[in-house]
């Protein structure tokens, strides 16, 4: 038992009965996963509290909540192979990878993905890649992906993630033409076209990319 056991039971507890987070599997690899350790030492006390929280390079760790819901949102199983749009700390990254078959994480800042990529290894994580690129262009070499998870909002769905999403697969992304807010949108690929649903409003750090916004 570590000293952030309780405060993680706690938000465990909250997941489920406050957010009505329905997947037993993603709640159980969120109580396995410390997300203490996925944040700056400062702010380690504060993991578990019902919010996001900045890392480096002006980015942030996702609300549990946020978390726990596109990952559900996902409905992944052993079989998923899985792209992650904005690694950031890894946090996201070890939660789908404890849950699909592969994840094909990318992050545009080289600081974030090094990073990520040293903390993940070091946790014996080993289905995952993660290269540093633009986000907005998927990764084609590994298309096409069962679920596309874009932990940024931009202001359109950029077309290379369509593109690159199999049949019967799901793309969960925040979208909002206002940098600073965003309505979190579920894309499912059908054989008749995409199937879109609205899961309501959220916040996140905005989407930079040529398919995205442009970096200021």
């Amino acid at each position: 038992m570590d000293e952030y056991q309780i405060p993680r039971e706690r938000m465990i507890e909250r997941l489920r009965e406050h957010y009505k987070i329905r997947d037993e599997k993603v709640l159980e690899v969120m109580r396995k996963l410390p997300r203490h350790l996925f944040v700056p030492e400062a702010l380690k006390a504060q993991a578990y509290k019902d919010n996001a929280l900045p890392i480096a390079a002006n980015q942030t760790i996702s609300q549990p909540f946020i978390v726990a819901r596109m990952t559900e949102l996902l409905e992944l199983n052993r079989s998923s192979r899985v792209l992650e749009i904005g690694a950031g700390s890894g946090y996201q990254t070890g939660i789908l990878a404890a849950l699909a078959k592969q994840v094909y994480a990318v992050e545009r800042i080289p600081a974030l993905a090094q990073e990520a990529s040293a903390r993940l290894e070091k946790f014996g994580c080993e289905n995952f890649v993660l290269q540093c690129a633009d986000g907005t262009k998927g990764w084609e070499n590994y298309a096409p992906f069962d679920g596309i998870l874009v932990a940024a909002g931009g202001p359109i769905v950029p077309e290379p993630l369509l593109r690159q999403l199999s049949l019967g697969g799901r793309l969960v992304i925040p979208i909002g033409e206002d940098p600073k807010t965003q309505n979190l949108i579920r894309i499912t690929r059908t054989a008749k076209g995409f199937h879109r649903e609205d899961f309501g409003a959220c916040a996140f750090v905005p989407l930079i990319g040529e398919h995205g916004w442009q970096k200021n």
